[in-house]
This record gives structure tokens, C-alpha cells and sequence, in this order.
């Protein structure tokens, strides 16, 4: 036998038996166990209570599959939209006067392709619908200039450009035209009507060119003076004058003569006196 078995076998012999084995108890007793119990049920008491307080705010704002989400201020209701960084980018108050929004640009887009109906920026404001209609029966008014390529009544309807209390001014470098394909075109004033061409001619093309309400020069018996008829039409002279001749002042003001076998406009110029 070795040293180290000597030594091995004399200390097992040397250790006290015992005839019953000892059991010690592993687990939670006491107060750490009602403690753990109260936990435990507390905690089951806090998921009963936020489950019960998340059906009822669902059943309050009204939200179900099928409906539209609802959110209900007795004051307003604000949305608030940041950047990574926490800063402010975007907010959109729904309040009891006003609905305002906050942002770089607002855009308000069609449910079919996406189409910018509306957009504004501190540039610009766009409108992309394919008809803007003011149903006001003060129309629509603008501070400044309003810029269009087009201007057109509805089928059926009249166009009126009207200035109540001041002028109405039409410009353009290249010219001007007004023309009515199928009916009459009238300028009425007040006071003068000037038709005014600083370089070129004043063109009047048509079958009939009338021009109403000309005074009327008439001759004297004897053909030396002549006297003003105040009457404005031909039918006051007697005997009946059909025939007149169209005269013009050194002014330009136009009157008519009786006609005759030479011209009469010298004969009948005293009413040039009265322009």
C-alpha cells in the first residue's frame, strides 16, 4: 500500500457517521413570500386597469376597422411634426375660429394620381385644379396684379370688365384686338370718345359707314351768309333736303351743308364758330 492510500483510507475511517441524513429546505418562506404574492398580484391589477383604460379611449374616439380615426378637443387639437434633432418642422392646429398650419410648403393633393390641387410656399401660391369657380356675389379680389393668358365667361354667359368708381385701362406692346364673331361690338362714354393713332391710320371698313346726330349748316336765301339750324336732323329743312355734304372744321369737328351744284361747306362755315 502507498502513502497516499495509507493516508486516504485512514481518514475516511476517521469521520463520524451519522445513522439519519440531514435535509435542509430550499425556497421562499415567510414574509418574502407574501410579499412576492403581493407583487404579483398588483401587477395583475395594473394590466386589468390599462387594459380596461385602452378599450374605453377606443370606444370614445370611435375607433373601429371600418371608421375613420376621430380625435376630440374640448380647446383644439395639435399636431406636432420634428426632425431627428427634436426641432419643430411642422404643426397643425384644429381650433374653435381658425385651422392653421405651419410649415415650409402645404400641399393639398387629389385621391386619384396624386395631382397637386393646391399649393403654397412664402413665394407662391399654386393653384393645379382644372377650373377655379367664385360663387361669391362679391367675386374675388385681388391687391395686386393678377397675371393670365386667358379670360373667359361660362358657356352662355356674359364677360363684364368693369371699374365702378375709376378707368379701366387695356395694355399690351403688341396691340389690342376686341372683335365679336357673331354680333355687335358698342363703346358707349359719357363724355368724349377718342380714337387716337400717334403713327399709322385710323382704318374704318364696312358697307355703311353712319355717323348720327351731325350738326346742320343751312344757307340763306340769297347764298352770302349763312345761319346755324339748331334742328340736329335733315327732315327740318324746308323744302325737303335729302342730299347733304359731309364738312369739316379747321378743328376737325364735322357738320353737314346742304349740297348743291358746287360745294357749300364755304357757305355754310359760320358753325364752325360755334365749336
Amino acid at each position: 500500500m502507498t502513502r497516499e492510500q495509507y493516508i486516504l483510507a485512514t481518514q475516511q475511517n476517521s469521520l463520524p457517521r451519522t445513522e439519519h441524513p440531514q435535509f435542509y429546505p430550499v425556497g421562499i418562506y415567510g414574509w418574502r413570500k407574501r410579499c412576492l404574492y403581493f407583487f404579483v398580484l398588483l401587477l395583475l391589477v395594473t394590466m386589468i386597469v390599462n387594459l380596461a383604460m385602452t378599450i374605453w379611449i377606443l370606444k370614445v374616439m370611435n375607433f373601429t376597422v371600418d371608421s375613420p380615426l376621430v380625435l376630440q378637443s374640448d380647446r383644439n387639437v395639435t399636431l406636432n411634426a420634428r426632425n431627428h434633432m427634436g426641432q419643430l418642422t411642422g404643426q397643425l392646429t384644429v381650433g374653435a375660429d381658425a385651422v392653421e398650419a405651419q410649415c415650409k410648403r402645404f400641399e393639398v393633393r387629389g385621391s386619384e394620381g396624386g395631382k397637386v390641387l393646391f399649393s403654397a410656399d412664402e413665394d407662391e401660391i399654386v393653384i393645379g385644379a382644372d377650373r377655379l369657380k367664385v360663387t361669391g356675389t362679391e367675386g374675388a379680389v385681388f391687391g395686386h396684379s393678377v397675371e393670365t393668358p386667358h379670360i373667359r365667361a361660362e358657356p352662355s354667359q356674359d364677360l363684364k370688365l368693369e371699374s365702378p368708381t375709376r378707368s379701366l385701362v387695356m395694355e399690351a406692346p403688341r396691340g389690342v384686338q376686341v372683335s365679336a364673331a357673331a354680333g355687335d361690338l358698342k363703346a358707349t362714354c359719357r363724355k368724349e370718345l377718342h380714337l387716337q393713332s400717334t403713327e399709322g391710320e385710323i382704318f374704318l371698313n364696312a358697307d355703311t359707314i353712319r355717323l348720327g346726330n351731325l350738326p346742320v349748316g343751312s344757307l340763306s336765301s340769297s347764298s352770302s351768309s349763312s345761319s346755324f339750324s339748331s334742328s340736329s336732323s335733315p327732315s327740318s329743312s324746308a323744302p325737303r333736303q335729302t342730299i347733304y355734304e359731309l364738312c369739316a372744321c379747321p378743328n376737325g369737328k364735322l357738320y353737314l351743308s346742304p349740297a348743291g351744284a358746287g360745294s357749300t361747306c364755304q357757305s355754310s362755315s359760320n358753325i364752325c364758330l360755334w365749336s
